[in-house]
């Protein structure tokens, strides 16, 4: 499966494709982060917005698309930009008869981390080890976009978890790697 994974933004929207085998293994394929500055005009960024994720989608052609949820922030300039990229992204989708999952970003930050409330750089920590991203210095936007796509193709749109703990709980992938990584750091240390 090929999943299309947007962090939406108008000044920066990050942008990945992930390859998801039938065993749950990531592979990435694509990852970007749109760039439009804010002195251009509201349109012309949107159109450039428009633009990008067309000629992404023609050359990718990703089976499903997830979309990080869209959420009310203090700053309603930036609330206006992020829904109205969305906006683009969704219209996008459903043109080419896409599925289409929004997810949460505590959901997200959980699929990749094990915990809704990670912050940044844990996600990206986590987002680096599962695809094998270098250790380079990349914006949030981009390792947002790979988590979003991990999220979805570890819990789809149902929010149905791949595997479950001794006690029966339902753990993603990262968990089920966090916590054979605790497993063999005991065993070592």
């Amino acid at each position: 499966m090929r999943i299309f994974g947007v962090d939406p933004g108008l000044t920066r929207c990050g942008v990945s494709v992930l390859d998801v085998a039938t065993d749950k293994s990531l592979t990435l394929v694509h990852l970007e982060v749109l760039h439009t500055s804010p002195q251009d005009a509201l349109a012309q960024r949107l159109l450039s917005i428009r633009n990008s994720l067309e000629s992404l989608f023609e050359t990718y052609k990703p089976e499903r698309v997830a979309l990080e949820r869209v959420f009310a922030q203090h700053n309603l300039r930036t609330v206006m930009g992020t829904a109205q990229v969305s906006g683009l992204v969704l219209a996008e989708a459903a043109s080419r008869s896409l599925s289409i999952d929004l997810h949460t970003p505590s959901e997200v930050k959980a699929a990749v981390t094990g915990s809704g409330r990670a912050n940044k750089a844990q996600v990206a920590t986590m987002v680096r080890k599962l695809v094998q991203l270098p250790d380079t210095k990349l914006l949030a936007d981009a390792t947002d976009a790979v988590a979003i796509a991990i999220c979805n193709a570890w819990r789809g749109g149902s929010g149905v978890l791949v595997s479950q703990d001794s006690r029966g709980q339902g753990l993603t992938p990262a968990q089920q790697k966090w916590r054979e990584a605790e497993r063999l750091s005991r065993k070592r240390g």
